[in-house]
């Protein structure tokens, strides 16, 4: 059974920082992309970051540019998301997803975790 599930997420301050982890199993890890999305409440499933299956290919959002970090270990099966100078706005459930191939739409992606919130208080 392939399963995504995330951790890390939590209520911090304004210019906190914060790690999410996503596990993956059930999947040969390495040969999938992974990716992080976002949804605030009443928004849409936003693109934040993601990586290629050996790590070397990264794209960002513009708004997690500079600030958030994607990476991945194989030999855990889990992929980070390191979260710094964090914005009220940046608060929303993130979720990763896998897919064989790099993609920033969330159309495209059939495996997905359940969602760990981050909320960030002002």
């Amino acid at each position: 059974q392939v399963q995504l599930v995330e951790s890390g997420g939590g209520l911090v301050q304004v210019g906190d920082s914060l790690r999410l982890s996503c596990a993956a199993s059930g999947l040969t890890f390495v040969n999938f992309a992974m990716a992080w999305f976002r949804q605030a409440p009443g928004k849409e499933r936003e693109f934040v970051a993601v990586i290629g299956m050996r790590g070397d290919v990264i794209d960002y959002a513009g708004s997690a540019k500079g600030r958030f970090t994607i990476s991945r270990d194989n030999a855990k099966n889990t992929m980070y998301l390191e979260m710094a100078s964090l914005e009220f706005e940046d608060t929303a459930v993130y979720y990763c997803a896998a897919r064989v191939g790099m993609s920033t739409r969330p159309d495209l992606y059939r495996i997905w975790g359940q969602g760990t919130q981050v909320t960030v208080s002002s």
